[in-house]
């Protein structure tokens, strides 16, 4: 009996291990502001910028 106590004990505890689920969001894009796309590539900041890209193409 105290076997099958520790053996049921045993598969709770790795089945309460096993479950633990950790979520990455490491693959999340993160964009350059206007400002530091401007120093890095050269040209206007608004070419950059999403309210600017809006109005050039003709929304």
């Amino acid at each position: 009996m105290k076997n099958l106590i520790k053996i049921t004990s045993a598969l709770m505890v790795a089945l309460m291990l096993s479950s633990c689920v950790v979520h990455d969001n490491g693959n999340r894009v993160k964009r350059l502001p206007p400002g530091q796309a401007k120093k890095i590539y050269g040209g206007s900041a608004k070419d950059y910028a999403p309210g600017q890209v809006k109005k050039r193409s003709g929304y």
